[in-house]
């Protein structure tokens, strides 16, 4: 489904993302985990097109995409929820859900996918009238992963959705991404709890300072010595 290959993306001088080469299967949960200041969310900003390519490709499917804009990205289906949220906080939990569709067959289908984001996140039905910066840290979270399904996603990737929240939270919040992909929605997660992250995962990559480092099944990483060391505390 998606395919990078040989990718190199530099912040002005700085080297950050280095040769990186992944591919996610049409269908899986696939998760990068690393360090603070790995790459992993230039990773993400990379694919959605907010950061540019100095050399490599990016594939979706058929398509070469290295040349694309952020907004046609998301017409092919590429979503990103960003670290943190980026809600709009003084507008209602459903305009914001109604902002992520704003493309022209997410918006004649809004009705319809509205009423699955609400069975997904009852929660956000209850609140739809409340402002988005009255929420708690876990119902933010929620309502940024379904401002993004509101665009038809097919590939939705999610930078630390668990950042900030409560350990009961967090564990409802990773039974709901593997709901999302039971859906038939493809899953690119990036999550520091890297132990929770794999264990729910098809595939994993490990990348260290810009460059993919080991990569197999999620479950074959939280077993590998050196990941279980460096990243899961064991």
């Amino acid at each position: 489904m998606l395919s990078l290959n040989g990718i190199n993306v530099f912040y002005g001088k700085v080297h950050i993302l280095k040769n990186i080469s992944l591919k996610v299967k049409e269908g899986e949960i696939a998760s990068v985990v690393g360090a603070n200041g790995a790459g992993k969310s230039t990773l993400l900003n990379t694919v959605s097109r907010i950061l540019s390519v100095k050399s490599g490709t990016i594939r979706f499917f058929d398509k070469e995409i290295n040349g694309y804009p952020p907004h046609r990205v998301v017409g092919l289906g590429i979503i990103h929820v960003p670290e943190r949220r980026r809600l709009f906080g003084s507008l209602t939990v459903v305009e914001n859900l109604k902002l992520g569709a704003y493309l022209p067959e997410a918006k004649q289908r809004r009705r319809e996918t509205l009423e699955y984001v609400f069975r997904l996140f009852p929660i956000l039905e209850a609140r739809k009238k409340q402002l988005a910066g009255t929420l708690s840290g876990g119902e933010q979270q929620m309502l940024a992963i379904g401002r993004g399904l509101m665009s038809l996603s097919r590939l939705l990737m999610l930078d630390e959705p668990s950042l900030g929240l409560a350990p009961l939270v967090v564990q409802q919040m990773f039974e709901i991404v593997r709901e999302i992909n039971l859906s038939g929605v493809t899953i690119l997660l990036i999550e520091q709890n890297a132990r929770k992250a794999l264990s729910l995962s098809h595939s994993g990559f490990v990348i260290e300072n810009g460059t993919i480092t080991i990569e197999g099944k999620g479950e074959d990483l939280i077993h590998n010595e050196y990941t279980r060391k460096a990243f899961l505390g064991a």
